[in-house]
């Protein structure tokens, strides 16, 4: 997410762990354009409506969040090449986030995430800030748990679990501090008391296996551990206390956290083996490129909505006595679209826990906002909303070019094979742009040749370098015939803030390369 790349590490913002990471300085907003739509001359209002902002504008808008970077080769990439992403607010504040970091701990492997918020930011942020220290340590074998936990009892610095590639611009705030690290603290406490060394003797043999238990551990343990907040959270506060509007409206409040949802699609490569672990309707596509040079589109999840079929039985299934009310019109109790996500509390309390927050704190419910004021209808054998992550695994091979990792945002307007199509060419349009390096025996007819060659294609190539940003701009800008309509981009970008949601979700974006072209 910026103009400038830059590549940051820094510590952890957990205030009692400062050794788990290596966070950048504070920065600056997600960049967007703001239309006031009862300002200014009509003429200007006109121009907005008429979609009349300049092609500077347009470049300026798509690309203020966009990031690329490459990983040195080596062990340590664990084959990942390098990735670009982006991320294109459609919603103020934008309630999509991503996150990227290598694991510096055990096995190692490097994680890259799209989380897409819903009620608000607050449970997509701390998840993207969260999530990957709980499959880092869901990960670690026991003995590098315990001098972790040895190194916190004596207040000695570790080596960091997590080197994060994040950005100027990229959107993190404060995390939760001491309530982060406690809870993460007591997940890697019980992993010590509850498991035994002598399973983890062949490594080897069972290192998918562990992966998975990793992934499926860390969503179900980081998903009680918001639940388990906010729950402490609400019994020592007051309603006047949180009715502040420093409290209530916190964006890392554990009580908007956990009343707010957000999907997540998680992507751990480690040693050419990949694991996705899905919780909703974002989506990693496979770009494979054929023998004939043409490219195919690998789905490694699927939908966790009503549009599977397989996951509708699988509620219909959990809940026999609501077959006619616990999904209406497509959603969760007529209420949520996904069918699996982190927080949205209020689809898993229990119903006399729940009937006791509505009851006894509106002032909680009124800060978060209007969409969680009433208690569900027809809530009656809760839960009704699961944190399972489905996981795929898939062992990269020399066709794997790259993988598409991506919010509904994107999959609504674009199908996965036009998708991979776009990245595609446009990889192996930046790679024809590599400089020429004459050969023996190259005479002064084929460098001219060569350079000819060259030429034209650097006169076709793509305006844009950063891979996401090709995609938002043929996304919104596609003119049905897979060019670009300079008038329709102009137009999709100039949307005021009000009405941009009505055509598009937020967008974000990380593609990941795995094998040159």
């Amino acid at each position: 997410m910026l103009g400038r790349l830059a590549f940051h590490t820094g510590r952890c913002r957990f205030q009692q762990c400062c050794f788990l990471s290596l966070p950048p300085p504070r920065p600056p907003e997600l960049h967007r354009l703001h239309y006031s739509a009862g300002s200014g001359s009509r003429k200007l209002r006109a121009g907005q409506e008429a979609g009349q902002i300049s092609s500077a504008q347009v470049d300026r808008i798509l690309k203020a969040n966009e990031y690329s970077l490459t990983l040195p080769r080596g062990p340590a990439s664990h084959g990942v090449l390098g990735f670009h992403s982006n991320m294109l607010p459609s919603n103020l504040p934008c309630e999509d986030r991503q996150s990227s970091a290598t694991c510096l701990a055990g096995r190692g492997g490097v994680l890259f995430g799209v989380f897409d918020g819903h009620t608000g930011p607050a449970c997509a942020h701390a998840v993207s800030q969260r999530l990957f220290y709980y499959v880092a340590v869901a990960a670690l074998p026991l003995r590098t748990l315990a001098e972790l936990e040895r190194a916190v009892e004596e207040e000695r610095a570790v080596t960091p679990l997590l080197e994060w590639h994040k950005y100027p611009q990229d959107l993190s705030h404060p995390n939760g501090g001491v309530t982060s690290f406690h809870s993460l603290r007591n997940y890697w406490q019980e992993r010590l008391e509850t498991e035994d060394e002598e399973d983890e003797e062949d490594e080897e043999e069972e290192d998918d296996n562990r992966t998975t238990s990793a992934l499926v551990s860390a969503f179900h343990r980081l998903d009680y551990d918001l639940s388990v907040e906010a729950q402490v959270h609400l019994s020592l506060t007051s309603p006047r206390q949180v009715s502040f509007p420093g409290e209530g409206l916190s964006l890392t409040s554990p009580l908007r956290v956990a009343l707010s949802g957000c999907t997540a699609c998680v992507v751990h490569i480690s040693n050419g083996v990949l694991h996705v672990a899905n919780l909703g309707d974002s989506r990693a596509v496979l770009g494979v490129q054929e023998a004939d040079g043409s490219w195919s589109a690998i789905n490694l999840t699927n939908d966790h909505n009503a549009q599977n079929p397989e996951e509708l039985q699988r509620i219909l299934g959990e809940h026999p006595a609501e077959q006619r009310t616990v999904v209406r019109h497509d959603r969760l109790l007529g209420l949520l679209l996904p069918f699996r996500a982190f927080g949205d509390v209020r689809f898993k309390w229990s119903v006399d826990m729940l009937s006791r927050v509505y009851e006894t704190r509106p002032d909680v419910l009124s800060a978060v906002g209007e969409a969680v004021r009433t208690m569900p209808p027809h809530y009656l054998t809760p839960p009704y909303l699961s944190a399972e992550p489905e996981i795929t695994r898939h062992r990269v091979g020399p066709a794997d070019k790259f993988l598409v990792l991506a919010t509904d945002g994107l999959w609504e307007l674009m199908h996965r094979q036009m998708v991979i199509q776009l990245v595609g060419d446009h990889l192996t349009a930046l790679q024809q742009q590599r400089p020429i390096i004459p050969c023996e025996g190259t005479t002064l007819g084929d460098l001219q040749r060569l350079l000819l060659e060259r030429r034209g294609r650097v006169l076709s190539a793509p305006e844009d370098q950063n891979i996401a940003t090709h995609l938002i701009r043929h996304a919104l800008g596609d003119d049905g015939y897979g060019a670009v309509a300079p008038n329709r981009l102009a137009k999709m970008l100039s949307l005021p803030v009000d009405l941009a949601r009505r055509y598009r979700d937020d967008i974000t974006i990380t593609i990941i390369h795995l094998n040159e072209i």
